[in-house]
């Protein structure tokens, strides 16, 4: 027992380093563990005294332990148990399919990385690239919504900074849950983006026992409290327009509701910006009939690069304005019809919230005047067009200010010449002006805003 045991060097590093991470994952890490993260809930506590809507314990749960209790949901179970039948699967095979299909879904929340560095960054890269505008008048009727109620935001989507814009907006009010499409599954993005508390979603699967399982997961989520922003248009528009909803987020979160289940409000939020940042791929994906684009880390870091070399030089602007609008909130347990109702309703909310901005103003004076027409009309055109909409969508600046700021931004970037005093839109221009003029034209009545 006690004789002498010769063994290679590299046995002994081995023989160590096994029995060093033994010790330390039944005896160190555990402790560890425990001790940041009793620092986490002293912290969580404390920044939920400050928020309108403190963070779920849903939504701190540990990831592994929401993927267990996802995949062992009885409605998922049966949903495997079919998946197997009608595929000729194991059912193994087929648990093994919800489990990706639930790690993929799944977000990792961190309340440290959400507060502490992305509405941070959010908030600067917000202000660096626009004028925020937030219209307020619709604040009071946020503040008097049930404690106890889940909150989801719906929202139009003109821009990928549509994420970044309302995450720094809503930065005092609670932690934001996004439904993420493919765009954003790239490396590094895709993990920070999980930490943030956004789940991906497949937008075009057609296979039951995935559905089921982003079912089974945004049900959880939305009875655990966990405050939402979604989309319903699914993708970025095209056209600059408000495109048709689709259901299938906003159906997973208003059926099949149990009677013990905390009531749903929905916030209409509109956004409009005087300059999209992707109008270019947006226009040319419109024109080619195709949405198929995703997000590259390299033209993001370019893009950036580009702007650090202007502000070196003192050449760089800011983008125009970012407009940010809260409609009149919808009980789930006040709203009527079914899910399609329900969400033509809120899409009519935002459009009637849509903030009225410079470049689109100037946009649709020039549109509809057939992209040519003398400077000094330009004005009293915009004007007629102001005089025609509903009181709380006017903008507080006269006229003759917005037209001189959305001039100044299209002449930025060359979309308009002017000649004398003849404003004139290029051909090539054209597409691009009607995408802005696209975002407020609901608004102004055409027979009222005759740019003639």
């Amino acid at each position: 027992m006690f004789q002498t045991v010769q063994m290679p060097l590299w046995a002994l590093v081995l023989l160590v380093g096994f029995a060093a991470v033994t010790f330390a994952s039944h005896f160190l890490f555990p402790s560890v563990r425990w001790f940041f993260r009793r620092r986490l809930e002293r912290a969580v506590a404390e920044l939920n005294k400050r928020l309108e809507r403190p963070i779920q314990p849903f939504k701190l749960a540990r990831r592994y332990d929401m993927i267990q209790r996802l995949i062992y949901d009885p409605e998922v179970t049966r949903a495997i148990v079919i998946h197997a039948r009608k595929n000729g699967v194991p059912e193994n095979v087929a648990f093994e399919s919800a489990r990706r299909y639930a790690r993929e879904i799944v977000p990792g929340f961190s309340a440290s990385l959400y507060f502490g560095v992305a509405t941070r960054l959010a908030r600067f890269l917000s202000n660096a690239l626009y004028d925020v505008h937030l219209d307020h008048r619709g604040d009071g009727a946020l503040v008097g919504i049930d404690p106890k109620a889940t909150v989801v935001y719906v929202m139009n989507h003109r821009s990928n900074m549509d994420y970044v814009l309302v995450t720094y907006l809503a930065a005092d009010r609670s932690a934001l849950a996004y439904a993420v499409g493919e765009w954003a599954r790239v490396w590094p993005l895709a993990r920070l983006i999980r930490a943030m508390g956004a789940y991906f979603i497949r937008r075009q699967s057609r296979g039951l026992l995935y559905r089921k399982v982003l079912e089974r997961y945004v049900r959880l989520a939305t009875d655990g409290g966990v405050t939402q922003a979604v989309f319903p248009e699914g993708g970025l528009s095209l056209t600059g327009a408000l495109t048709q909803p689709r259901h299938g987020i906003l159906k997973y979160i208003a059926h099949g509701r149990g009677p013990d289940a905390p009531d749903v409000v929905f916030v209409p939020v509109a956004l409009n910006y005087d300059r999209v940042l992707e109008d270019r791929v947006l226009l040319q994906a419109a024109q080619d009939g195709s949405r198929r684009f995703r997000g590259r880390v390299a033209v993001v870091l370019r893009f950036v690069g580009h702007l650090l070399w202007l502000r070196l030089r003192g050449r760089y602007r800011r983008f125009g304005r970012a407009g940010v609008s809260f409609g009149a909130p919808l009980s789930l347990s006040e709203a009527e019809g079914d899910t399609r109702t329900l969400a033509r309703t809120l899409m009519a909310r935002i459009a009637q919230e849509m903030p009225v901005l410079p470049v689109p103003l100037v946009a649709l004076v020039l549109q509809r005047a057939g992209c040519a027409l003398k400077a000094d009309t330009l004005a009293p055109a915009a004007a007629r067009m102001l005089a025609g909409l509903p009181a709380h969508r006017r903008p507080e600046e006269p006229a003759q200010a917005l037209v001189d700021e959305g001039l100044t931004q299209l002449r930025r970037r060359h979309l308009i010449t002017e000649t004398g005093d003849q404003i004139t839109v290029p051909v090539a221009e054209q597409a691009t002006i009607a995408y802005y003029a696209a975002s407020i034209a609901h608004l102004v009545p055409e027979d009222d805003a005759s740019a003639a």
